[in-house]
């Protein structure tokens, strides 16, 4: 990409965008254009093809989308459906129609089967059934991955794709109904030491396995992809281990400073057994995660701080 270039970061305020955003510019890019939703509704087509017209980005990384943890999804699942696929729907065939040199989406691990062998590979997308409780959501990035090769391959657009594992980091969303596990572990324990509280009550067994990726990791990951990957095939971004919810939230509690008891409510959904994605494909073009699990978990808490007292 030339430093020149002009870059459209959709979804730029949230945590995977901002960290894309971060990223460009350590890179010198001096052209990064962005849009709160009140500037621009992505659920809007006539108002992203009048941006894509206006503004011409030479580049697009797609980082919109409506997003949260087990409970959103099986609250909201309509919202999750139709709001993302009409989102990616108007960004990929904007991109399309304004002639975009390139466009990477963004997914995520729920498209793999609940069941896919571990760790998952690219090739085991629609194998069998997805995860009940992010189905939708699933559905909608599925959608979003095949509408990259379809364009690809009929209007010969370089348009790729790449999925994430589980994310979290500066920016994230820290609400306990909305959440994804980890941003709400921090805020819950954070509370119980806050109030002294003797114990805190987790979803679910803690024998799910879960991979994790520092945000600013994937964002450096996007831009090298960006810069280095081209095939219709979407691609894996991975940290390229685990950890147990169970040790997750120890190690979360220990961090943040809550010396209680940690109860598992076992009447709630555990979710996937294991998400472990192979991420041997991009790790041979070059690129490994460099944050750690620990260090990424203290700097995420230290995000939160910052936004609770500013708040």
């Amino acid at each position: 990409m030339d430093k020149d270039a002009k870059i459209f970061v959709a979804g730029h305020r949230g945590l995977v965008g901002s960290s894309i955003w971060r990223a460009l510019q350590r890179r010198g890019f001096a052209h990064l254009i962005g849009r709160t939703r009140n500037e621009l509704d992505l659920l809007d087509a006539k108002a992203v093809n009048d941006f894509f017209a206006k503004e011409k980005p030479a580049y697009v990384f797609d980082a919109a989308a409506k997003v949260g943890g087990i409970h959103a999804n099986d609250v909201y699942p309509a919202q999750f459906l139709f709001e993302n696929l009409q989102i990616q729907n108007h960004l990929i065939h904007g991109a399309y129609l304004a002639g975009v040199k390139k466009l990477l989406f963004l997914g995520s691990s729920c498209i793999y089967p609940k069941f896919a062998p571990q760790p998952m590979k690219e090739e085991h997308l629609l194998t069998g059934p997805l995860e009940p409780t992010n189905q939708w959501y699933a559905v909608a990035k599925i959608t979003g991955i095949k509408m990259c090769q379809a364009y690809r391959r009929q209007h010969g657009c370089d348009f790729i794709s790449a999925m994430p594992t589980n994310m979290y980091g500066p920016n994230d969303n820290y609400d306990l109904q909305n959440s994804h596990v980890l941003p709400a572990l921090i805020r819950k324990f954070h509370e119980a030491k806050t109030s002294g509280a003797s114990e805190v009550v987790c979803w679910g067994t803690g024998s799910p396995f879960r991979e994790f990726l520092y945000s600013d990791d994937l964002a450096e990951a996007c831009v090298f992809l960006m810069e280095n990957y081209n095939d219709e095939q979407f691609i894996n971004v991975g940290s390229g281990s685990e950890v147990s919810i169970k040790e997750l939230a120890e190690l979360v509690g220990r961090i943040v400073g809550f010396t209680g008891k940690i109860v598992w409510d076992t009447s709630k959904p555990d979710g996937t057994p294991r998400k472990l994605m192979d991420s041997s494909r991009l790790f041979a073009l070059g690129w490994r995660p460099r944050v750690s699990l620990e260090e990424g978990i203290r700097l995420s808490y230290k995000d939160f701080l910052s936004r609770t007292k500013s708040s």
